[in-house]
């Protein structure tokens, strides 16, 4: 998400304490494109395995001070599991994959190379204010989904 610029490699541990459960997904909480990936991920995880962080609440802020990235122009979706951050594609893959089917075939999709996966990541986080649109406010969860959230 953002203009390109270096992320940590994915498997960066992450010292802040992130509360114990399943997987966080930090995501931009005022760009419409993210929430709707937030919104997709939540109707295709029935398990509720995925939790949620708007990069703009304090843990967000403390996650990716942690990580030494710009706490202002986000730059990636991370998905954090198990004490490590995973970015860009390489993140994308991993919460599909633990989505209700069809969603895990998107896995063969990794056969093309890092690179140009976070290529066309890259491209597309870098406009997606302008074909997407933002909020001037962080996605609100609804009630049912409010546990879920972080930060």
């Amino acid at each position: 998400m953002g203009r390109s610029r270096a992320v940590p490699p994915d498997g960066q541990p992450v010292r802040v304490a992130v509360p114990p459960g399943g997987p966080v997904i930090l995501f931009d909480g005022v760009c419409n494109l993210c929430a709707g990936f937030v919104r997709f991920v939540i109707a295709r995880d029935p398990a509720a395995i995925f939790r949620f962080v708007p990069a703009q609440s304090a843990l967000g802020t403390a996650i990716l001070q942690d990580l030494g990235m710009s706490t202002s122009e986000y730059e990636s979706n991370i998905l954090i599991e198990a004490g490590r951050a995973y970015f860009k594609s390489g993140a994308y893959f991993r919460i599909v994959e633990r989505l209700r089917s069809p969603w895990p075939l998107m896995r063969f999709a990794q056969i093309c190379p890092r690179p140009l996966r976070d290529w066309v990541y890259d491209r597309i986080a870098a406009n997606r204010y302008a074909w997407f649109g933002r909020r001037d406010a962080c996605l609100v969860p609804s009630p049912d989904i409010v546990a879920r959230f972080l930060g």
